[in-house]
């Protein structure tokens, strides 16, 4: 993980154009901010037949973070007329604090099948690593082994479409999308030296009914201290947001941040402040989404929205958990993720107790529910109830914990 203080994080429409510089399609767009000017998008997007589904359109809010789909910031149009209608709702949202003021209107591609790529930095290696999943669509960390292939590579020779091709053939591809998703790489990875760039994913890249492959949605993180060196190319695609909430970190975000960057195994933070009254240590991508609206949604005010997953260490999810019951006015901690695969229940029990002991705090008193089924979920059970605390099971919805965890904070 690199610190959030140092990266700029582009919108999806500020992404797909920096990557279009290096010969990486995406579908054809339109960036409005009004009702009235969708109309008109949709309108010139209907003069091309690229594709297209029907002639039918998906329009995205632009915000600094991700998640959209399971917050309802992504709708779908048939005629203009829809897409005034569905770009005056969005228009309306405010999703994690951020005022949604711009929307992508895009066309609706038909495609066969999806795939994630993505070019991060691996901290313990110091080098970049690429990544490839045939499970396009989804968060790359619940890819299985068989699904994902990652290759580390030398920043200064870049990935060359050999290795490209190597990648894709791994994980299953044959034939002219073997050679297409190794020319797609090489491409990418050449945009994530020549950008300075910290993150650059493209989930998912579609395989058109022709076989080409064109992306749907991108996300680009900056590194910070590189910015005057990519100054003529960020000027050309607008203001960027300076963090992933559209304004200046505070205080307790930046700790969060460092907590995160302390270990490079799994996410324990990402964390945005609110003024609230219940801390949250919520899964990641749309669960996360989910669980903060809900407990929005049944009256209760969260203190913060975070993501943890990935397996993150004890010691990262104890210092995240102290840090949060640090905040002024926290009363209890809500702990909820979604069945989880590739997190242990149990490692996650043990950092959130040992945080609270940090924090000078009984476990019974500090947590108003705990929701961690999966991967060595009675393992996690048994530490808690040690500490008088019940823990609650995949046959509690996501919702519901929301609700009792509100309840139990009254």
């Amino acid at each position: 993980m690199q610190n959030e203080e140092c990266k700029m994080r582009l919108l999806e429409h500020q992404a797909k154009k920096l990557l279009a510089q290096f010969g990486l399609a995406f579908t054809r767009s339109v960036v409005v901010s009004s009702p009235e000017a969708a109309v008109d998008a949709a309108k010139q997007l209907q003069n091309f037949s690229f594709f297209t589904l029907h002639s039918a359109f998906v329009l995205k809010a632009q915000v600094p973070f991700g998640g959209r789909g399971k917050a309802g910031a992504v709708r779908f149009a048939v005629t203009p007329d829809d897409a005034r209608r569905e770009a005056g709702e969005l228009l309306a949202m405010n999703l994690r604090g951020v005022q949604v003021t711009s929307v992508s209107v895009e066309e609706k591609l038909a495609f066969t099948r999806e795939f994630y790529a993505g070019v991060a930095w691996d901290t313990q290696a110091k080098l970049p690593v690429a990544l490839l999943s045939i499970a396009g669509g989804v968060e790359v960390e619940q890819s299985s082994h068989e699904n994902l292939a990652r290759r580390a590579f030398d920043p200064w020779m870049g990935l060359s479409p050999y290795i490209g091709r190597e990648m894709a053939a791994s994980v299953g591809l044959k034939g002219r999308t073997l050679s297409g998703m190794g020319a797609f790489l090489e491409k990418l990875a050449q945009a994530f030296l020549a950008c300075d760039a910290v993150t650059m994913e493209i989930n998912p890249v579609v395989e058109t009914t022709d076989g080409v492959l064109i992306g749907l949605d991108a996300h680009v993180e900056i590194e910070d201290d590189a910015a005057y060196r990519q100054k003529e190319r960020l000027a050309a695609i607008g203001d960027i947001a300076p963090t992933a909430t559209g304004r200046a970190p505070t205080a307790l975000e930046l700790e969060s941040q460092r907590i995160d960057a302390m270990d490079h195994r799994g996410v324990a933070g990402r964390v945005v402040e609110f003024d609230g009254d219940l801390a949250l240590l919520i899964g990641g991508g749309g669960a996360s989404l989910t669980v903060f609206d809900a407990v929005r949604r049944h009256g209760g005010k969260p203190a913060n929205y975070c993501e943890v997953g990935g397996n993150p260490t004890e010691e990262k999810v104890a210092a995240l958990t102290a840090l949060l019951l640090s905040k002024k006015g926290v009363k209890k901690m809500a702990v909820i993720m979604n069945v989880v695969n590739n997190t242990r229940a149990d490692v996650m029990a043990r950092g959130v107790l040992m945080g609270i002991e940090k924090a000078g705090r009984k476990p019974s008193e500090a947590i108003s529910v705990f929701r961690i089924p999966g991967s060595w979920e009675q393992e996690a059970r048994d530490l808690l109830a040690k500490a008088g605390v019940r823990a609650l099971g995949r046959e509690i919805s996501l919702d519901e914990s929301a609700r009792l965890a509100v309840q139990h904070v009254a």
